[in-house]
């Protein structure tokens, strides 16, 4: 279903219900109708000053989202992608030169951002800023055409450049059914999810729990205290969050455990055996389900409790999707070559905005793929190694950090790790590893035993720094170019083991 016709139907027959709630404020989905109603109309004033077309010649009226995680976020998102508009969720945490950047490449006839607890519209091409407050009336929530362009999102490409991925409706709309349908997510299942909504896991969250019915619970900030007190008060039933802030919220509970909690949803990166433990004593009613994925590609494999979860398998095909390894001239490989994943699947985005650069997203005939590596097992099972402009070449031999870093994860007294490579006048490259360890818990000797029986001496890292507490990106991510520069200026925050 259509997610304007999901909003309408919940609205009519559950106006009551609690849709969306963010920082202690809630909106039913009665209230959550009537403030995207509001923002629609407001959309369509300011836009009829407009002088000119989007990135999208006119096809439908493209409206940057720029509030992050805001209290009106969810009414703004609805309003944005009503039928005849387009949304481009941009992430307010960007440096603003990059915001600027991406503004100037899509041209959106409209820019919304926030302003304290309420919303600002901006018109870029009359130069012209509206507070949403100044507008009266409400416009009707339309569903859109299966055709049209509904989403704008965006991920780094090679150069580091944020890319815009764009999605039509059909695709979207089969990817929540898909979803709705594998996950078993109902108007009961209460979600809990604090990423930032800018970025894809978070998003997808809320769009198919409002569909559904469903109650969304969001977070300005990631605080593992007060998520846990969250969680708890709403009874929460679902949580979809990156391995880092599943963790987060084991170490915070100290032993407690929570039974409301049913659903474990992750997705970013993979979880390690010792995370599994520690959900399984935190969360002891809940099902863990990792699932690897692309903004580009959608779902691509699913991995629940019975499924293999050696260091780089992420898992089988998700219902729907047919996976492909090929070699480079496009041959399929036999099980346990590794070469580039390929996926079909009527999820697959249309591609980036303007055209691809050959390197991230490309397609060949039906099957498609962002140029990530790996084999497949006899049973199916797919096992991720890296992508190729993540490779690292030192000394003549090809090493991807991802391998190295699932490696060092499954070693005891670890917490987090970020493996690359760093200049080298003779190797070319030198592999390095950021440690973020256990307290009481790593030994030094042990690791290097680990790593004796996991890995080949080439790719061992040559140099590995302690991180008591490692950086991290507003997505839950390690912040990789921070833990560089404090390499590169000799930071004392970080503590040379060899």
């Amino acid at each position: 279903m259509p997610l304007a016709s999901a909003i309408m139907l919940h609205a009519g027959e559950r106006p009551h219900a609690p849709a969306f709630r963010m920082e202690g404020r809630v909106f039913t989905f009665g209230e959550l109708a009537a403030a995207a109603g509001h923002i629609l109309h407001a959309i369509e004033q300011s836009a009829l000053h407009a002088t000119g077309h989007s990135v999208l010649s006119g096809r439908v009226r493209l409206i940057a989202l720029e509030t992050g995680n805001h209290p009106l976020f969810a009414a703004a998102f609805i309003a944005a992608t009503s039928g005849g508009n387009c949304a481009a969720v941009v992430d307010p945490h960007l440096p603003e030169s990059t915001r600027r950047r991406m503004t100037e490449k899509l041209r959106p006839e409209i820019v919304i951002r926030a302003d304290g607890d309420l919303l600002q519209l901006d018109v870029p091409s009359a130069g012209q800023t509206h507070a949403l407050e100044a507008f009266d009336g409400s416009s009707p929530i339309r569903v859109g055409d299966r055709a049209e362009p509904f989403l704008v999102v965006f991920t780094s490409g090679t150069t580091g450049e944020p890319k815009a991925i764009i999605r039509d409706r059909r695709s979207w709309r089969l990817s929540l059914e898909t979803g709705r349908n594998f996950f078993g997510i109902g108007p009961e299942t209460t979600t809990y999810a604090p990423g930032p909504l800018a970025h894809g896991l978070a998003l997808y969250a809320l769009v198919e729990s409002l569909a559904a019915g469903a109650e969304f619970i969001g977070a300005r900030h990631f605080q593992p205290r007060q998520a846990l007190e969250v969680i708890g008060g709403a009874d929460a039933k679902r949580l979809v969050l990156v391995p880092t802030m599943l963790r987060r919220l084991c170490e915070q509970a100290e032993g407690a455990a929570l039974t409301s909690v049913e659903k474990i949803t992750v997705a970013g990166a993979k979880l390690t055996p010792a995370d599994r433990s520690a959900a399984a004593s935190t969360f002891p009613t809940a099902e863990v389900t990792e699932y690897y994925g692309a903004s580009e590609l959608g779902f691509i494999t699913v991995a629940g409790a019975d499924d293999r979860h050696a260091a780089t398998a992420v898992g089988k095909a998700f219902p729907g999707v047919r996976l492909a390894v090929l070699d480079d001239h496009g041959n399929s490989l036999s099980p346990g070559e590794t070469g580039t994943i390929f996926v079909e699947s009527a999820l697959i985005s249309d591609g980036y905005i303007p055209g691809g650069d050959g390197v991230g997203f490309r397609r060949q005939g039906r099957l498609a793929t962002v140029g990530d590596l790996g084999f497949l097992d006899e049973d199916g099972t797919l096992h991720l190694i890296g992508r190729a402009g993540g490779m690292v070449l030192s000394g003549g031999n090809n090493i991807y950090p991802s391998e190295v870093e699932a490696a060092i994860m499954s070693a005891a007294g670890v917490s987090a790790v970020l493996v690359f490579g760093l200049d080298h006048p003779d190797l070319g490259s030198e592999l390095a590893a950021v440690i973020q360890p256990n307290v009481g818990t790593f030994e030094r000797e042990a690791l290097e035993r680990h790593l004796a029986a996991a890995l080949p001496r080439y790719k061992h890292p040559r140099k590995i720094w302690f991180c008591r507490e490692m950086p991290m990106t507003a997505s839950g991510k390690i912040a990789a170019g921070q833990l560089r520069q404090w390499i590169a200026e000799g930071n004392g925050v970080l503590e040379r083991l060899f």
